[in-house]
Formats: structure tokens, sequence, C-alpha cells
């Protein structure tokens, strides 16, 4: 056990070798209020380190009008500094999301048009005094507990006592056998109705439009989305189960909402803040797996060499060079990887990487307010794609291309990109797939492309 004290802030926290599979922890964990589980189910050393897992938080922000930046912010500053802490990235603040609408509702040129379902606020905050952190390199797990705004000394560390026991006790019954239940991966699938927002026809109409759009030299590129709708009984730890199986991915989230649950297997990520040093990471360029060995090996080779997919990832490149532009230091701007191949359950997927060093005058909200929403899923330019964002899907965006994470009290954060994304909320569930357009995109590519990447959403759905 360690144990550190800094100007009236208290936080403990202890550490064992990881001898529990992070999901039981979570199904411990998942009936409890606040539930949330970042799960980087799909393990790499360098993106998909670590996990994290907590309940029952002693704070909730939510906007739904006014300027969420600013409230989180305000809410933010009211965290005890830590100074010795346990060395991780996330160990005691707020995790929760910020929706597309928080990002277009800032700008005044951008009419809203579209139908406004589902309607959920434009963030949502729970703030932790305890964590689970799980190191998947390290083999280690940690219990981490500190005080919270106006605890007195004593006060906090009779907490933090608590909350450790609390912890360590969870962390035992996940070791024990869990409830006899049918797991997804044995169930075969219903006959669950699930709805496009968009046929066909529609949705390649808009691609004709938005490629009208590129040849007046209104936008170079722009993503365009539909949404799709389904009903179903399961709880949503159930469906994010048969979700993580189906598409695991470094950036997946559970996240309990109250009256509804985002159940995520986002493989990019937004904006991750370490001390000063940022990095994005966006993704570009999809083609699907085939269980033929030869034709996988065929698709992959498709992407890597399509001129057209290289292009649309470098004027994206280029864009959050630009947004990361405006807080960091404009010297130390660079790209760590320009163009790399990852491999998916369902699909191929080509990425860039770009760094910058945050400028000492700027915080984790100036940030996020630079970049928000990402480049990634809006277009260049990223207004004016927005604007025909706005004019060419058929339903508002919600959640979709919004951004879930965690801000740790010391500053630290990092954010997927919510896509690959379910919204459950009651019987009813929504989930959204967008493609890329550009001067040469074809339309029924485009729409075979949308349908590729809601596979493993529409199976998570179809097989409760």
């Amino acid at each position: 056990m360690s144990v550190c004290l800094a100007s009236m802030a208290y936080c403990t926290w202890k550490s064992y070798k990881l001898t529990v599979d992070p999901w039981r922890l979570f199904m411990v964990l998942q009936a409890r209020p606040g539930c949330f589980f970042l799960d980087s189910s799909l393990i790499s050393p360098q993106i998909g380190r670590f996990s994290f897992l907590g309940a029952d938080p002693y704070l909730t922000l939510k906007v739904g009008d006014g300027d969420p930046f600013v409230k989180l912010r305000a809410a933010l500053a009211k965290l005890p500094r830590l100074g010795h802490n346990p060395g991780l990235p996330f160990f005691n603040g707020a995790v929760g999301f910020l929706a597309y609408d928080a990002g277009v509702n800032r700008e005044k040129t951008v009419r809203r048009a579209n139908a406004g379902d589902p309607a959920i606020p434009q963030s949502v905050f729970h703030f932790y005094d305890s964590v689970i952190a799980v190191d998947h390199k390290a083999n280690a797990l940690y219990l981490c507990a500190a005080g919270r705004p106006k605890d007195t000394l004593e006060a906090a560390k009779a907490r933090c006592r608590q909350r450790i026991g609390e912890l360590a006790s969870m962390v035992a019954r996940a070791g024990n056998p869990l409830p006899t239940r049918t797991f997804l991966r044995q169930q075969q699938p219903s006959r669950a109705s699930i709805a496009a927002g968009m046929t066909k026809r529609q949705y390649c109409a808009a691609v004709l439009r938005a490629k009208e759009y590129i040849r007046q030299g209104d936008i170079y590129q722009v993503n365009l989305s539909m949404r799709f709708d389904g009903r179903i009984a399961a709880p949503a730890s159930q469906v994010y189960e048969s979700l993580r199986l189906a598409s695991p991915s470094c950036f997946g989230a559970y996240f309990d909402a109250g009256d509804f649950q985002l159940l995520s297997s986002s493989p990019e990520r937004f904006l991750s803040l370490r001390g000063r040093r940022v990095l994005t990471r966006l993704m570009k360029g999809t083609r699907p797996r085939s269980r033929s060995k030869r034709e996988d090996a065929r698709l992959k080779q498709e992407l890597l060499l399509s001129a057209k997919d290289k292009a649309e990832l470098m004027m994206i490149t280029d864009l959050e060079r630009n947004d990361l532009g405006r807080v960091c230091a404009y010297s130390s701007i660079g790209v760590d990887h320009l163009r790399s191949l990852e491999t998916y359950a369902t699909v191929y997927q080509t990425t860039a990487t770009v760094r910058g060093r945050l400028h000492a005058r700027y915080d984790s909200i100036d940030l996020l307010r630079a970049c928000f929403p990402g480049g990634s899923i809006t277009g260049c330019p990223k207004i004016r794609a927005m604007q025909i964002i706005e004019e060419l899907e058929l339903s508002r965006r919600s959640f979709y291309t919004g951004a879930l994470g965690y801000i740790n009290s010391n500053g630290d954060m990092d954010f997927n990109i919510l896509i690959r994304t379910i919204l459950k909320k009651g019987h009813q569930v929504f989930f959204y797939s967008g493609a890329g357009i550009v001067a040469d995109s074809d339309p029924r590519a485009e729409y075979a492309e949308v349908m590729v990447k809601a596979k493993a959403m529409m199976g998570a759905v179809a097989c409760q």
C-alpha cells in the first residue's frame, strides 16, 4: 500500500498481480450505479495498455443546455490536486462523454435541420473517488482511492479506507465463480428487427450531392453517416459482451449514464494528454475482412494501394495538425506514423498518429474545445463539412462521433471517438455507421463500407 498527502489532498492505493479477467470485474460492478468500463479488450502494449473500471460516482454533471466545456472545467477545478500518485494515467477524476451536439451547437453557422432522437444531454460526466486500474503490459491490478472536494483530512482518510475495502471485496468476488448464465457466444441469433434510417438509394443520392459540393470547391472531404434503430429486451451489459466479443478494440467502453448506456467498440483515439504531451490517432480507409485467406490478403493489399484512401487520410491528417496548432506549440506538432495498417475482427483500417506539446497557457479543456468534434468524422474544411452533414443526413448524430473517456484530477486525459458504438435506452437501441466521401468516391462502394462498419453492431443486437 502507498499513501499520498499533499496540500490536504489524500489518496491511497494497493497494487496486486493481475489474476482475474477484467471482464469478471465488470460483471461484479455492472449492476451498480454509474458503472464504467474503459476496456482495452484488444490488448496492445502501446495503445491498449490500460483498462479502468469503477462505479458509485459521488457527483454527476449532466449538461443539456449551455456550454458543457465551461461547466466541466468548473467541476474539474474543484478536484483535489495530488502530488505523489500511483503513476497511472487515471486514478481519480471524471469519466463521461461529449455528444457530437456539444460541438455542432457551438457553431452558429450550422443550422440544425435533422430529427433529434435519441434525445440525450450534450454531455454526462460522473466523478469518482475510487478506480480499479488494470495494467495489461505489467500484468498488474491497482485499487485507487482519493479524497473528495471539501473533505477534511480525516474524512478523506476514512473515505479512502472504506473505498479501498469495497474495491478489494469486489475483486475477491470476481475471483469466485459467477452465477450461471447463458453466454452470448452460445446463443443463436434472434430475429431482432433493425431498421436503417436511409435506403441504399437515399444514401447514394447523398453521396452524389456531397461529390457535387466537392466539385464546386466547398469541401475536400465529408463523412456521411446513417442511423440504425432497433428494440431488444436484453440488458446493456449483455449487448456489450456480444459487441466486445465480435469486435474487440483498444478504446472500447461501457458507460452507464443513468437512463441510457453507451456501449462502444471504438478503434479510434480522439485525444490523449499526458503531462503536456498530446496525441491524436485518426483513422481513414477501410476494407472488410474475409474468411478466405486469399481474399483477405487481397483486400488488405487493395487498401494499402488505394490512392483514394491514402489521399483521404492525408487530408484529415493536415486538418488535425491545424486543430492541434490552436493550442500546442506549433514547432512541436509532427506526425509519428503517417499511414499504418491495423487489423480488426471485421475490418482493416489505416491510421495516422499526430503529436504535439500543449502550450503552457492551455489546459485539457482548451485542447478538447479546440479539436472537438474530431476532423476524421466531420470532413475538411470542418465547419463547412458540418453544415453539409446537417443538410444531407436524415438523423441528428446525437452521441455518434462525439467522444468518451476520462479526465484525471491532474489534467491527464484520454478520449475515444464514439464510432462503432450502440446507445441503449430502455428497450431501444441506436447506432450509426458512416463513410468518408471524396471526389472519386463510388456511391455504391461507400454504401457497402457503411454496412461493413455496422456489421459488429448489427450482430450484437441480433444476438439478443
